[in-house]
C-alpha cells in the first residue's frame, strides 16, 4: 500500500532522492566510501556545495549580487543571526505565528524592535493587511508560511528598507521575484531536504550593513568566505538538498512547482469548502499551500476519522498541539494523488455520518 506523507517536517522527499542518498551512505560517487565517513575538503564533496548554491541561485532566479551558504542551526538559530548582524539601530517585524513571534523575542536582545503588525488577537488566523514600516529602520523581517496555524504569504509588500524573510516552509513552493530581498533563510526541513542544514541567501550589498563586533560562528561574513565550510558542514543534508533541487529542476523548476501546489491546495480546499463535517481553521484569503489546517465540526468523529485515514496509509495528518485537529502539509514532493485519497476519504466518510 501506497504511503500519502502528510507530515509538516521533516517533510516528505521525492523518492528518487530518497534511493539515492541512500545509496550515497553506502558508496558515494563510486568512491568505495560513505559519504558520511570522507571529508568535507575533498574535491567531490565541494562540488556538491558548489551544485546546491548554484541551484538555489537558478532556481530562484538570483542576480550575480546574491551569496548562498549553508548553515547549521535550524531556522531558529537564524532568528538570532540576523539581527546579531544587521540590527544596529532599529528593526520591523511583522508577527503572524509562532515562529515570528519567536524571531521578535530574540530580535529584542539586540536593539529596540518594533511590531508593525500582528494576527495574535485573532489566534494567528490571518494576515495583516494594513501596516507601516518605517523608512528608518535596519531592516523588515516576516515569515512567508506559518505551518502551526496554516496562513501563507504569496505577494510581499513594498518597501525602501533590506527586506528579510524566513521561508522555510515554502521556499521554492511558487515563483517569487527572490531579487527584492536582501536576506532569504530556510530550514531545509520542509520542501528542500532532511533536518539538519539550513539555507541563507544574502546580497552582497548587505555585509557592508554589519558593524557589530561578534564570535566567528555568527559572522555572516565568515561564512561566506570560507564557502560554508568554517566549520565541519552538515554534508550529508546539503546533499540531500542537491539531490532535491536536481529534481525539482528537471521537473520543470519553481514555475511548475507553483502550478501543481496550487492544483493540490485547490482541490483540497474545494472539498473543505464542500464538506458539512469539516471546517478550515483560518481566512480563506490567507490559507497556505503548504499546509492547511482543518478540524472536524464534530469532535466525537475524529477517532473514525482517524482509522480511516490510518488504513488508507495517510500519516502525518495530525495538527500541531497547540492548535488541535488536522494539518495537511502538502509540500513540492507531495503527489496530487495522496490528495485525491485525502479528499476522497473525506468524501466518503461525509456520507457515512452526514
Amino acid at each position: 500500500m501506497m504511503n500519502h506523507n502528510f507530515s509538516a517536517g521533516p517533510g516528505i522527499l521525492p523518492k528518487e532522492v530518497l534511493q539515492q542518498s541512500a545509496e550515497a551512505c553506502i558508496d558515494f560517487n563510486n568512491s568505495g566510501l560513505s559519504l558520511l565517513e570522507i571529508s568535507h575538503r575533498g574535491k567531490n564533496v565541494i562540488a556538491v556545495f558548489d551544485e546546491a548554491a548554484s541551484l538555489v541561485k537558478k532556481l530562484l532566479k538570483l542576480s550575480d549580487e546574491y551569496e548562498v551558504i549553508f548553515l547549521q542551526g535550524g531556522a531558529s538559530m537564524q532568528f538570532s543571526m540576523v539581527p546579531h548582524n544587521f540590527l544596529n539601530h532599529k528593526a520591523a517585524y511583522l508577527n503572524t505565528g509562532v515562529w515570528a513571534t519567536k524571531a521578535i523575542k530574540e530580535a529584542k536582545f539586540y536593539g529596540e524592535t518594533l511590531v508593525v503588525a500582528s494576527s495574535e488577537e485573532n489566534k494567528f488566523r490571518n494576515i495583516p493587511k494594513e501596516y507601516v514600516i518605517p523608512s528608518d529602520a535596519d531592516y523588515f523581517h516576516f515569515t512567508s508560511n506559518n505551518t502551526i496555524y496554516g496562513t501563507q504569504m504569496r505577494t510581499f509588500p513594498e518597501t525602501s528598507i533590506p527586506m528579510f524573510c524566513d521561508m522555510s516552509s515554502d521556499i521554492f513552493s511558487h515563483p517569487i521575484d527572490a531579487n527584492k530581498f536582501s536576506l532569504i533563510y530556510a530550514g531545509m526541513q520542509k520542501n528542500m531536504g532532511p533536518a539538519g542544514a539550513t539555507m541563507v541567501v544574502i546580497h552582497k550589498g548587505m555585509l557592508d550593513q554589519i558593524k557589530r563586533t561578534m564570535p566567528s560562528m555568527f559572522n555572516y561574513k565568515i561564512h561566506i568566505e570560507n564557502e560554508s565550510m568554517y566549520n565541519t558542514p552538515p554534508v550529508f543534508a546539503v546533499y540531500v538538498a542537491m539531490l532535491t533541487l536536481r529534481w525539482l529542476d528537471k521537473n520543470g523548476g519553481v514555475d511548475a512547482a507553483g502550478k501543481r501546489n496550487e492544483a493540490k491546495a485547490n482541490l483540497f480546499y474545494s472539498e473543505l469548502d464542500r464538506n458539512s463535517l469539516f471546517e478550515g481553521t483560518v481566512e480563506e484569503e490567507a490559507r497556505s499551500w503548504m499546509n492547511a489546517n482543518f478540524v472536524l465540526k464534530n469532535p466525537s468523529l475524529e477517532e473514525s476519522f482517524n482509522k480511516l485515514i490510518k488504513d488508507a496509509g495517510i500519516s502525518g495528518l495530525a495538527g500541531h498541539r497547540s492548535v488541535g485537529g488536522y494539518r495537511a502539509s502538502m509540500y513540492n514532493a507531495l503527489p496530487i494523488e495522496s490528495v485525491k485519497v485525502l479528499t476522497e476519504i473525506m468524501r466518503n466518510f461525509e456520507e457515512q455520518h452526514d
